[in-house]
């Protein structure tokens, strides 16, 4: 199957970006370098080409009220102009795909808008699926995207990069609000997020095709660094960010997960895996998420076992070596009774068992 381009494909390339496949797209991984591109977003800033996820606008009559009957979070604690994250469940209560909802208030006509964004490997799934929900409820659910570009500027500087060229103060702008900005040199106004997947302070941005690839030509020149996917999973695994279809997938819960805190089951609203969600609050959940310390250099990948007293008791989700810390760093799920902080487990490498620690999560947090 052919893999799909974003509009900033060319340009990745231009700036010497290696291309490889990432869920049905050719992306960059790299640029000048894992590490650089790791320590350009922790110190200075960094820009991703995140155009290969989905965005979609959810319109209609009170779209947050059918929209809640498949999230497990209140949306009604947002108002206008804020977002949340939250997830999609299925029946059994396992995580279809995590995403992040943003209130747009109402148009002209009075319909309320919402936009979500959706994971690239879930978005045709995701769509679908949100259509067949909601269509019959009289909302529409409609590609907000296009064939524009979804950039993300992230790191200390991303913010003042973003005042200077808006003429614009972002100070009150709070961690996922978002807003409508005109930047120098573009046509139209940009939709601007406070938020990422670095565990740094950034925003996300959605443009039209053109008004994207100048903006990328415009931050190049002004030294910011383009990253690709490789920066963008050591970032987010130092922040303790999940991946979907690795830290969770439809077969694991919000509770088992670390998720739990988006479970408001003090809510009367029913939603889909409800029920299920309920029955695993009231038993507690038999796995957890755990974040993990290795000693030594190797490094603990993805499906990798973990061990105690010689038995497989786990499975690594992710793992990489973390640039900031320099040490190896690793997400896992083990048994509840192994999940406790200073726990000494293992984790089979190559046939050699690692010894590993259990540590609170995140592993890094700025500031």
């Amino acid at each position: 199957m052919d893999l799909q381009r974003t509009p900033l494909h060319d340009l990745c390339r231009d700036a010497k970006g290696r291309m490889v496949p990432f869920a049905g797209w050719e992306m960059p991984v790299q640029f000048s370098g894992l590490i650089a591109e790791h320590k350009a977003v922790r110190e200075g800033v960094g820009m991703f080409d995140i155009s290969h996820m989905g965005v979609l606008r959810i319109e209609g009559s009170n779209p947050k009220d059918s929209l809640q009957t498949l999230v497990p979070t209140d949306l009604h604690r947002i108002g206008v102009g804020q977002a949340c994250y939250t997830v999609l469940l299925n029946d059994k209560g396992g995580i279809r795909d995590d995403l992040i909802v943003y209130d747009q208030g109402e148009t002209e006509s009075g319909d309320g808008t919402v936009l979500v964004v959706i994971n690239a490997a879930c978005s045709n799934s995701d769509t679908a699926w949100l259509k067949q929900q909601l269509e019959p409820r009289g909302l529409s659910v409609k590609d907000e995207k296009r064939d524009g570009v979804l950039l993300a500027l992230q790191g200390p500087k991303a913010i003042g990069i973003l005042e200077t060229l808006s003429g614009e103060s972002l100070h009150e702008l709070p961690r996922f609000g978002h807003r409508l900005l005109q930047l120098q040199g573009l046509s139209d106004q940009v939709f601007c997020a406070r938020t990422g997947y670095t565990g740094e302070d950034g925003a996300e941005l959605l443009l039209s095709r053109t008004d994207g690839r100048k903006l990328w030509a415009q931050l190049l020149e002004l030294d910011v660094e383009p990253c690709g996917l490789g920066a963008r999973d050591t970032l987010r695994l130092e922040a303790a960010m999940h991946l979907y279809g690795q830290d969770m997938t439809a077969s694991t819960n919000p509770f088992e997960t670390g998720l739990g805190w988006l479970v408001h089951l003090e809510m009367p609203q029913d939603f889909v895996g409800r029920q299920a969600l309920e029955q695993v609050a009231a038993q507690g959940a038999s796995q957890r998420l755990v974040g993990l310390k290795l000693q030594g250099r190797a490094i603990a990948r993805h499906d990798y076992p973990v061990m105690h007293n010689g038995e497989k008791v786990g499975v690594v989700t992710s793992g990489s070596w973390s640039p900031t810390l320099e040490e190896a760093i690793a997400l896992a799920l083990v048994p509840k009774e192994l999940a406790k902080v200073g726990s000494e487990l293992g984790v089979e490498i190559r046939g050699q068992v690692q010894p590993a620690t259990v540590v609170k999560r995140p592993f890094y947090r700025r500031g």
